[in-house]
């Protein structure tokens, strides 16, 4: 088993309490812009009003990440999270921070996750951050 796997094995049988990220660990089910199959990728997902804010920082490296294409390419997909202590499944749609609001998004998020403040100092690259919003059935 790889490391997603075990990441999001470990998320579901402890019902999201134990896992690589604690409660902010979210499962995108993201749909390959190529292939148009269905990939789990876990990630930390910041909770704010309007749903949840994921980061394509890959660690600073020089490129996004493939599920960032996966969602650009198709913005509508399901994601899993810890909801009121249950693992639920939400509908949801990505959309893009611009940069006139990404600098005050990615503040918010090295403010929880100081990390990702360490992220921006591996790479030249302006590190999307995705809203991803619930969506109705």
């Amino acid at each position: 088993m790889g490391w997603n796997e075990d990441v999001i094995e470990t998320f579901r049988s402890s019902k999201g309490t134990e896992n690589y990220w604690g409660p902010k660990l979210v499962i995108l089910h993201s749909i390959g812009a190529k292939s148009g199959a269905t990939h789990l990728n876990p990630v930390v997902g910041f909770r704010n009003d309007d749903g949840w804010r994921v980061v394509a920082s890959k660690g600073g490296t020089p490129e996004n990440p493939a599920w960032y294409h996966n969602l650009r390419a198709n913005p509508s997909f399901e994601l899993e999270a810890l909801v009121d202590g249950e693992v639920v499944t939400v509908p949801v749609t990505a959309t893009e921070i611009g940069p006139e609001e990404w600098h005050e998004a990615y503040d918010a998020i090295v403010a929880e996750e100081p990390q990702f403040g360490e992220y921006l100092q591996k790479t030249d690259r302006r590190i999307p951050v995705l809203q991803l919003t619930p969506r109705e059935g």
